[in-house]
């Protein structure tokens, strides 16, 4: 395992943190327990960044299903690149 699968794996692992964390904000208070705050802690800072171009409609947001799709993006784009550069 070479670097590129350490940093997919990553993308892997952070892409289920924001899946959980999408998850715990449908459930009532389950972002105020240790584990919500955790995941908010990690997940937020990238989240904020789609919120602050994608406004919610309604009650639904779409920002975190746009930024795993960025994410998942950007991993695939990784791929190329060390496909094209490194063989």
């Amino acid at each position: 395992m070479g670097i590129l699968g350490i940093i997919l794996t990553a993308v892997n692992i952070y892409s289920y943190l924001l899946i959980a964390s999408i998850l715990m904000s449908w459930l009532p208070n389950a972002r105020e327990s240790s584990i919500g705050q955790m995941l908010a802690k990690i997940t937020d800072p990238y989240l904020d960044i789609f919120r602050k171009i994608i406004p919610p409609i309604g009650m639904i947001d779409f920002s975190p299903i746009i930024a795993i799709f960025a994410l998942n993006l950007a991993s695939n784009g990784l791929v190329v690149l060390f496909r094209t550069f490194l063989g």
